[in-house]
């Protein structure tokens, strides 16, 4: 992904700086909604597929870089399939492609 465009984590809209005047403040107060995160860019479908078939050791949370979550999934069965399963909605709905949170 270029370094100039930023991503809206919550609806995955790209903004870029260049498309505002710089006497706009838009761009400001966009930059202050918008959450950043810092991380290495995670294809949604490499992930979703690995939560289907091996979310309940929590691989899908390695892939991510949440080496802890991965962990409490590993031991606890996915959160005892619950949380594998709502891993699985969630990745559904995520922008693709999205960066992974570094813990």
């Amino acid at each position: 992904m270029p370094d100039d465009v930023s991503y809206c984590l919550n609806c995955g809209t790209t903004f870029n700086e260049d498309d505002y005047d710089e006497e706009d403040e838009d761009f400001a107060q966009v930059q202050n909604r918008v959450k950043y995160q810092f991380g290495t860019w995670r294809n949604k479908w490499v992930a979703l597929f690995l939560c289907l078939f091996l979310g309940w050791f929590g691989v899908h949370k390695y892939y991510e870089g949440k080496v802890g979550m991965g962990l409490l999934y590993t031991f606890t069965f996915g959160l005892f399939c619950i949380g594998w399963f709502v891993d699985i909605l969630v990745l559904l709905f995520k922008p693709n492609p999205y960066m992974a949170k570094r813990m």
